[in-house]
Parts: C-alpha cells; structure tokens; sequence
C-alpha cells in the first residue's frame, strides 16, 4: 500500500468514525423523544452496525492481523 492510500483510507476511516459517533447522538435523541419513531431508530442503528463493519475492515487493510 502507497502512502498516499493509506492516508486516504485513514480520511475515510475518520469520517466513518465520525459518521458513527453521530449516530450515538442521533440515536439517544430519538430514544428520548415521546412517540419516537422505531422506524427511524432501526435505520440509524442499521446504519451504526454497518458503519462499524466498515471501520473494521478498513483497519484491518491499514494494520493486518499477521499470524507469524
């Protein structure tokens, strides 16, 4: 891998962490509100599983798990 991957994969990886952490908040906000809408809550929490597979995968191509 170039460096000029990597520190693309590493912009990505944080926007997808960032992406992730926003989730959190959007998704203890709904939970809070009266009449929250479960629809929404499944897509978001949706949305955080897939995102947190991603971020798994792309740090497993920056940093492999190498079994000697």
């Amino acid at each position: 891998m170039t460096a000029d991957e990597e520190r693309e994969l590493l912009a990505l990886l944080e926007r997808l962490r960032q992406e992730h952490r926003d989730l959190d908040v959007a998704i203890e906000t709904l939970q809070e509100m009266p009449g929250n809408d479960q629809l929404q809550l499944a897509r978001f929490k949706k949305r955080k599983l897939m995102l947190k597979d991603r971020i798994g995968y792309i740090e497993d191509q920056i940093c492999p798990d190498i079994i000697a």
